[in-house]
């Protein structure tokens, strides 16, 4: 069941929501809903993220890297040059 709520936000901001909402071909109303959803889990996993200290995690995320990035063979690289 749905009910409608109302939000009193910042006209920037949502302006910057719709057009983020677009780029993922889903409504504010989703994005919101979804974004509720996960921090209101009863189940809400523990992320590496959350050990790490204020000044790292405002660091996670600032350099994009194109494609994947296997971690477990650059980790085999450094160890096997260190030890070999």
């Amino acid at each position: 069941m749905y009910n409608k709520l109302t939000l009193n936000i910042d006209q920037n901001i949502i302006e910057k929501a719709k057009q983020y909402a677009k780029d993922q071909k889903k409504s504010v109303s989703k994005l919101v809903e979804d974004y509720l959803s996960s921090i209101s889990s009863s189940t809400v996993k523990k992320t590496c993220y959350d050990s790490l200290g204020p000044i790292t995690k405002e660091l996670v995320g600032v350099i994009r890297i194109k494609g994947e990035i296997n971690y477990e063979e650059i980790l085999t690289d450094v160890l096997v040059k260190k030890y070999i």
